[in-house]
């Protein structure tokens, strides 16, 4: 049998060459676990021995008590640590599991059969308990592996029949006897052993199937995932460069550097170009998107200034505001203060916080940039007087593809990836971005940084 199961780690295919290898490490781990709860149980039955029956026995079934246990630890340990990948390693540690299996249960089959031999022919039940519970625990616990789990009831089970076939044997006992009920009985109980045995086999089976098959589909999901981003980055860098080419032409045309051009060429023109920008910002996206999910966004953080820092990002989208009819403005700044960023990125953050209050706010209506501290951090809120975000919002906002107005009444287009990458922008730098419904009319978005004393963000620019 050893030959039989060892040989296909070698052999097999890769995936029942993992399923083996699981189920090793799976035994071995259950096996670490009880490790006290065996020790317990032999020290109770060696200390029952030697106060019942025999010194000697308890001293010698407890010598090769501890024997046992010595081999089953190291071998444990050793399995834990085995590489899957090694094959005749792991047909090696095969091999022991079996002599190991063998030899603890050829330990509880000797202290039970010797205290059975010192009771001579009785009602034997420290050693038919014994056996039964070591029979027990085997079946829930020692079901990662079949062929040892078949070796162990098989032992044990002749040991269960063997003690009172031997009674009935010396006595020449008549069908009457209480002898021949214990017979019975013994029969019985290994019956509801090997029941057991079956259950928890059936429970382990089925749970390690499915653990298996969630393995798999996450594995596929992850391949498909990385084949997406794979292809979202490679259309989107094809896409970019003829993009940037179109719209180049397209604004010198505009323009009319080349040469005059008629009215209704120039409002064409004007549609091209709104148009080619929306799909450069799309694809500026989503190559951000492809960045932050693998990881692989650079930021060059430095000390900023919030005070220049908001009238630079007010001054670069007041004319985008200014074409929806939208002011923006800023409340008064009380002292210097500082924060450490990539400039560029929470210029993003911001330029989508603002566009987004543009975009929502009615025509003649007003954008306020606020900054204040907040505990320990800095906090840049930005209101609009718009129809106002719910509670219920929340979750749809910061998600991708998402928008809160989606019907074909709203304004101005977008893509749905702005707020969800500024979430992720925001969480690099250790901070926050949220929003809170006004009351009344209208919301208020904010950001949040750890806030830099002057004399570090000094120190830190020199360096």
């Amino acid at each position: 049998m050893t030959a039989a199961i060892v040989t296909p780690l070698a052999g097999m295919g890769t995936e029942r060459g993992d399923y083996l290898a699981r189920q090793m490490k799976d035994y071995a781990k259950i096996g670490m676990k009880l490790t006290v709860q065996r020790h317990a149980i032999y020290i109770a039955a060696a200390t029952l021995a030697g106060w019942y029956y025999s010194v000697w026995l308890a001293a010698a079934a407890a010598s090769l008590m501890a024997i046992s246990e010595v081999f089953d630890l190291a071998l444990f340990r050793a399995i834990l640590r085995w590489r899957d990948d090694d094959s005749d390693t792991g047909r090696r540690y095969l091999t022991l599991l079996y002599i190991s299996t063998v030899l603890s249960a050829a330990v509880i089959i000797y202290y039970a059969v010797a205290i059975a031999v010192q009771q001579g022919p009785a009602a034997h039940f420290m050693s038919l308990f014994f056996l039964f519970a070591a029979a027990l625990f085997a079946a829930m616990n020692n079901h990662q592996l079949l062929p040892l789990l078949i070796i162990r009831l098989c032992l044990y089970g002749a040991a269960f029949i063997a003690i009172p076939v031997r009674d009935l044997i010396l006595t020449k006992a008549s069908i009457e006897s209480e002898l021949w009920a214990q017979f019975f009985t013994s029969v019985f109980v290994l019956y509801f052993v090997v029941d057991c045995s079956r259950i928890y086999l059936t429970l382990y089976r089925k749970n390690f199937n499915q653990m298996q098959a969630l393995k798999i589909q996450n594995r596929k999901a992850e391949e498909a995932s990385q084949a997406k981003t794979e292809f979202l980055s490679t259309m989107s860098h094809e896409l970019r460069t003829p993009l940037t080419s179109i719209k180049g032409s397209i604004d010198v045309l505009h323009g009319g550097h080349i040469a005059p051009l008629p009215d209704t060429a120039i409002s064409m023109l004007s549609v091209a170009q709104r148009n080619c920008t929306r799909l450069i910002n799309l694809i500026d996206e989503i190559l951000d998107l492809q960045r932050i999910e693998s990881g692989k966004m650079e930021f060059d953080f430095e000390p900023i200034e919030v005070e220049s820092f908001v009238a630079q990002v007010l001054s670069s989208n007041t004319p985008f505001a200014a074409r929806l009819g939208v002011t923006l403005r800023a409340a008064p700044i009380s002292g210097p203060l500082f924060v450490m960023a990539d400039r560029t990125r929470l210029e993003q953050v911001m330029a989508n916080i603002l566009s987004n209050a543009a975009k929502f706010s009615p025509e003649g209506g007003a954008v306020e940039v606020r900054v204040e501290r907040h505990g320990k951090n800095l906090r840049i809120s930005v209101n609009d007087e718009g129809v106002g975000l719910q509670e219920s919002d929340r979750e749809r906002v910061f998600e991708k593809f998402s928008q809160v107005d989606a019907s074909d009444t709203r304004k101005i287009g977008g893509t749905g990836l702005g707020m969800n990458i500024s979430k992720e922008i925001m969480l690099a730098h250790g901070g926050l971005i949220d929003f809170t419904p006004n009351i009344g009319r209208g919301t208020t978005f904010f950001i949040e940084l750890p806030l830099v004393d002057g004399v570090t963000a000094q120190t830190l620019a020199a360096e």
